[in-house]
């Protein structure tokens, strides 16, 4: 695993890091690099998703009445299926 050094290091951003790793109850270091995972490998998920973009969340107005009007049967409880 490789190792990297970061100089300069402002002040407020130091101050965010340190509430960050305290509010985690990680370290600092441990907390770096978590934020920069969840940061940069985000990134890649969400490219995954934008790939497959086309196959969801595209329905129409009218589609989305005309699935509510198709589903609306499962709404409805019958109680005789939870009497025993």
């Amino acid at each position: 695993m490789k190792s990297i050094t970061i100089h300069g290091i402002e002040n407020d951003l130091n101050k965010k890091i340190s509430e960050k790793s305290k509010e985690y109850g990680l370290s600092q270091n441990r907390t770096v690099k978590l934020i920069l995972k969840n940061t940069l490998l985000a990134d890649q998920k969400a490219s995954r998703r934008e790939m497959f973009s086309d196959l969801f969340g595209k329905w129409a107005p009218s589609e989305k009445a005309e699935f509510e009007k198709r589903i609306i049967d499962l709404e409805k409880v019958n109680e005789s299926d939870w009497i025993k």
